[in-house]
């Protein structure tokens, strides 16, 4: 049966691989009874976990034929929508949060590096992903900082087979090209993964014959980007395992005829998993990522590291599993993170240490009734602050009907940029503020889940109350901008998924996010989220011997949206109502296996759709766009 749509786990962290392997041999042919790791970090079924969370599963992955964790999501998730900041780089809408409340993992891991408060949305390749898990909601009680607008993991793919070997290739518009592989190698206690993937795109002259300009901006800036990453898992005996890690990333932006913008990062890391007993275990890890990027001059072929993130962190847990009626996580991590950057005095550095306990229990209480309960300490050193953040989760379930509903307490502590920020922009000054309060989130859900057969369907109620959302203002007499916290605001709304997949080959998937933000008084909300977004994806593909073949439409579907933005004119701030139009954008793709072969041919954007005027908030296409890719499969 083609795989669905599925839902309800909650934050995840990796583990041994071979403990999910186990346990997914004996649930394979519903999505709801696929094993993740869940809000205790221990292997579950999604449908016996008390916090409702959305999984992209490798086979939506590879329909999608995403290239990156930006592609993927806009096809998958309403409510979510990136669009570009000023230089041209990504940002991030979730529901009303942007890219610095919500939290990116691979593999259970941070990751260094921001540009616009949004991580490098290209470094998450999607190339040997096995399924992404997204919590939407507060996740600061296991994730601590910037988690308080929800989680998104990436979890990698592991070698099965003694020899597996993936290799890909993509063309498309605008001179778009990727070619990437694979190469996986079990040898019983010894797993080996490898991965390369080079992807480019020029840039994109978005004016139409005779235009001048296109609207805010008239040209979008090409990419080149290399991403290289081993993983090796050693299993020393049936107690004890370890998983090394390692990767490097690379990416330049032409931003102008004589500088090229380079993106670096080196990762690396080290997890030890030790199995005290058959219910209990521990697991000891660290972790290292760098991020620097600056310009190339291409007259001196002169490289000037103008930015520089260093992210350390060890970690300790404890987990432990009684009669398969209590889960138990118990665990410390200890965070330093060093930034220099462009942005400070004298392009100076800062740096800060976040020290951290917590725990976490899931607990059957009867038959029909699962209680998730937990509690985060921090401390972090620059900012001078503690916090507490506790989490509740409460579920009942009835034949083929899941009812839950809880509470979660989301935070985040300024950042170094946010506190020690000293930047001359070209028009203003950017200062920081070193008295600013961590941004706060009460998180509230309540949520229902009907599963039958091949069907399920999802309707979740959430409701935060944000304190402190740390923002900037003008001040007349810096002559400048400065970071402050706003006002208390609300972000409400509604979620609903459905899900089916027939035995004879139709599968459809769709969601509808209604989400509405308010804030009484104080500074007005300077970007918003659209408040109706839609997805839909209708999939037929039939198997025959070696022979098969799936085609599918999808399409998303946003609504328009009002806020009021304010601006720097003078000495005043002037508040403008803004309208911005909705749109959608559908896609049809054709796929053909045959023996190690894969064909997919898409079209994308069927309906030519072109916006009037190019703003933050309007999609980059140029009209009606097409790919080809193929795939070889060798294992």
């Amino acid at each position: 049966m083609v795989m669905g749509l599925a839902m309800l786990l909650a934050p995840v962290c990796v583990v041994s691989q071979n403990v999910i392997d186990s346990i997914d041999q004996k649930f394979s042919r519903y999505d709801l009874h696929q094993v993740v790791i869940t809000a205790t970090r221990t292997p579950k079924a999604l449908k016996d976990v008390p916090v409702a969370t959305r999984l992209i599963t490798a086979n939506e992955i590879e329909r999608t034929d995403a290239t990156n964790v930006q592609e993927l999501l806009q096809q998958a998730l309403p409510g979510l929508e990136y669009t570009y900041s000023y230089n041209q780089q990504p940002i991030l809408d979730f529901q009303g949060f942007g890219g610095s409340s919500v939290l990116f993992l691979v593999d259970g891991e941070r990751m260094a590096g921001e540009t616009m408060d949004n991580v490098d949305f290209y470094r998450l390749s999607m190339l040997g992903v096995e399924r992404m898990e997204i919590v939407k909601g507060a996740s600061s009680c296991l994730y601590g900082s910037s988690a308080m607008g929800g989680v998104v993991n990436l979890i990698s793919s592991q070698p099965r087979k003694p020899f597996q070997l993936r290799l890909n290739g993509k063309i498309g518009a605008h001179g778009e090209q990727r070619y990437g592989g694979i190469v996986g190698v079990n040898c019983g206690r010894i797993l080996s993964t490898t991965r390369f993937q080079y992807t480019t795109i020029d840039d994109i002259d978005l004016r139409k014959p005779g235009q001048i300009t296109a609207g805010d901006f008239s040209n979008i800036v090409g990419n080149t980007t290399y991403n290289l990453d081993e993983r090796l898992v050693y299993n020393v005996n049936d107690k004890l395992s370890f998983t090394a890690r390692g990767g490097y990333f690379f990416r330049e932006r032409n931003s102008s005829p004589i500088v090229t913008d380079y993106h670096k990062d080196a990762s690396f890391g080290l997890r030890g998993d030790y199995r005290l007993s058959e219910l209990e275990r521990i697991e000891l890890s660290y972790s290292f990522d760098r991020y620097d990027k600056g310009p190339f001059d291409k007259n001196t072929s002169t490289y000037s590291r103008t930015y520089s993130n260093r992210q350390n962190i060890g970690r300790a847990c404890y987990f432990a599993e009684y009669d398969s009626v209590l889960n138990l996580t118990v665990g410390s991590e200890i965070f330093h993170d060093y930034l220099q950057s462009y942005q400070f005095t004298d392009s100076g550095s800062h740096s800060q240490n976040d020290v951290s306990v917590f725990a976490q229990a899931d607990w059957r209480v009867m038959k029909r009734v699962s209680l998730l309960a937990g509690l985060r300490y921090d401390y972090f050193s620059a900012a001078s602050m503690q916090h507490i953040s506790p989490q509740t989760s409460l579920m009942y379930s009835l034949p083929h009907l899941n009812l839950r509903g809880g509470y979660a307490h989301g935070y985040r502590a300024p950042s170094l940029k946010e506190m020690f920020m000293d930047f001359d922009m070209p028009v203003f000054w950017i200062f920081g503020n070193k008295d600013l309060k961590p941004e706060l989130s009460h998180n509230f859900q309540l949520s229902a889940e009907y599963y039958r057969g091949c069907f399920s369907f999802m309707l979740i109620g959430f409701h935060n109350i944000v304190q402190n959302r740390i923002s900037t203002a003008w001040f007349a007499d810096l002559n400048g901008h400065r970071y402050i916290n706003m006002d208390a605001m609300s972000i409400s709304g509604l979620d609903a998924n459905l899900s089916l997949n027939t035995d004879f080959g139709l599968s459809v998937t769709g969601g509808y996010t209604y989400t509405h933000e308010s804030i009484s008084r104080g500074l007005p909300i300077n970007v918003s989220c659209r408040p109706h977004s839609a997805m839909l994806r209708v999939d037929y593909g039939r198997r025959y011997n070696r022979f098969s073949f799936n085609v599918g439409l999808s399409g998303r579907i946003l609504s328009a949206m009002e806020c009021d933005e304010f601006n720097a004119v003078g000495d005043l701030t002037v508040t403008v109502h803004r309208r911005y139009p909705g749109y959608m954008l559908w896609k049809l793709q054709a796929s053909a296996r045959y023996s190690v072969f894969s064909l997919t041919l898409a079209v994308d954007n069927i309906l030519n759709y072109i916006p009037d005027y190019y703003y933050i908030k309007s999609p980059i296409t140029t009209g009606r766009t097409y790919s080809a890719s193929l795939t070889i499969d060798i294992d």
